[in-house]
């Protein structure tokens, strides 16, 4: 490290330890991250050195062998699992200001009840006990404890614990934001979801599940509506032993920014685009080259974690995050919990349907996920089979739409669009109760005017930019 930035290290090193509102695994984790990030330990890949992985190390899906008949070796699997959504986001993007598993999805359940549902509906079913996780950042944890108490009624176990607090750097000088006066949350962030490792270990919870003899734990997105209970899966991960599972399936021109597994150096690692050389970039994001991406769906075996974590040898690449708050510029270093696979003994990936991938980022997403593209079944979202096409319509709705607020207003009822192929919406728009959608759609207000579409019209293959086209 050169001596300019060791003076740096040393400065916010002093800085950080007179900082009250954080733990010292919090202090020295940061530390850590901080001193990796300055010494420039960036992992440049070598293009040449890339191969494909082989279906040993990305398991296709159908090569899975059948999950055994008998109701006590299925209870026997489930009693070593534990499932974790990671819920540390707020829905800012979707005007919210709570955390985004609290927004609701289908007949009035939000994604946090659908999950809970679907872990009862297991429980009962198997007479076994897998516990729900949630991993809540300092944004979202008052809320989350308070929602969670609705759930005290339930068959199921719920925890919470928080993800690391660390303070934002400013970039002119490298010390925490908190320190120049910003007071409040501003003055803090979660350092992604790689964090979920060190933040089990720390809050006791990872000791507490291995104690009760829990072997395995699914970690995912709490707002990825596919990521459900698989025991295909785990009981693949309990055969062959294997440390650390990513789910990944193909890639559309949809997810040509997504992560893939590559086989390099003889491991199995995950490729972000962000660590791609830039004459490289439009390769990664081709389809026949790297046909498949991560998911975010982890199975990771509980021990591998408490090993590598004790040995402080999950050393992710760092993702330097740039922002400015209150006028001022600043750092933020965060880590993917993706990553990680390189670390873990016997780690594969699975190639799985993209039904396990339903994320809900945008209302464009909820407007696929409300409409009669899917049934909702014992907390399932299931596709419905009347659609023929495997691909989902293209939605892009304007901004007029980008908050849920706004979104359920504009909407008297959720179009019909099992036969749309795509739809474009923009201007001051507001949909009857009952209408279908098909083919290509077009629907654009004029400036300064209200465009209705009334109930139970039909609209197919047409560009409707007044009354007179429908």
């Amino acid at each position: 490290m050169a001596a300019a930035d060791t003076e740096k290290l040393n400065n916010l090193r002093s800085a950080v330890s007179g900082l009250t509102q954080i733990s010292d695994n919090e202090k020295s984790g940061f530390i850590n991250l901080v001193s990796r990030y300055l010494s420039g330990e960036a992992q440049h890949v070598e293009w040449s050195k890339i191969q494909t992985p082989t279906d040993k190390i990305v398991v296709p899906y159908d090569t899975l062998s059948a999950v055994p008949e008998d109701v006590a070796q299925t209870k026997s699997l489930l009693d070593k699992l534990v499932v974790l959504k990671l819920n540390g986001g707020l829905g800012t993007t979707m005007g919210c200001t709570g955390p985004k598993s609290v927004i609701e999805v289908r007949n009035g359940l939000t994604f946090l009840d659908l999950i809970v549902i679907q872990i009862e509906s297991l429980n009962k079913k198997y007479g076994c006990n897998v516990p729900l996780l949630l991993m809540n950042s300092f944004n979202t944890h008052d809320d989350t404890q308070k929602i969670v108490e609705k759930y005290s009624g339930s068959k199921i176990e719920i925890h919470t614990f928080n993800q690391s607090q660390y303070p934002r750097l400013v970039t002119e000088d490298f010390l925490p934001l908190s320190s120049k006066g910003v007071s409040g949350k501003d003055g803090w962030y979660p350092p992604g979801h790689g964090d979920v490792f060190p933040s089990l270990m720390n809050s006791g919870k990872l000791e507490a599940l291995l104690s009760q003899g829990k072997e395995y734990v699914f970690v995912a997105n709490s707002d990825n509506l596919g990521a459900v209970v698989d025991l295909k899966i785990l009981n693949h991960l309990v055969q062959n032993k294997n440390e650390y599972c990513m789910e990944v399936t193909p890639k559309t021109l949809a997810d040509v920014k997504g992560g893939t597994l590559i086989s390099y150096d003889g491991k199995v690692q995950l490729l972000e685009i962000a660590q791609v050389p830039d004459e490289h970039v439009n390769e990664f994001k081709s389809i026949e080259k790297f046909k498949i991406f991560n998911t975010n769906n982890l199975w990771v075996n509980l021990n591998a974690i408490k090993r590598l974590v004790q040995a402080d040898a999950l050393k992710m690449e760092i993702i330097p995050n740039p922002k400015e708050v209150e006028g001022i510029k600043v750092l933020q270093l965060e880590t993917a919990a993706g990553a990680a696979i390189k670390f873990f003994d016997n780690a594969i990936g699975i190639n799985v349907p993209r039904s396990r991938f339903l994320p809900v980022k945008a209302s464009s997403d909820l407007l696929l996920v409300q409409s009669d593209l899917y049934t909702e079944k014992d907390g399932y979202v299931v596709r419905n089979p009347a659609r023929t096409d495997p691909a989902n319509p293209s939605i892009e709705l304007g901004p007029e739409f980008k908050k849920v607020g706004d979104f359920l207003k504009r909407f008297k009822s959720i179009p019909s669009i099992i036969e749309l192929d795509s739809l474009k919406v923009s201007g001051d728009v507001w949909f009857g109760s009952s209408v279908v959608l098909k083919g290509k759609v077009v629907i654009a207000a004029k400036s300064g005017d209200k465009l209705e579409i009334p109930d139970k019209a039909l609209i197919q293959n047409k560009e409707v930019h007044g009354a007179g086209d429908i």
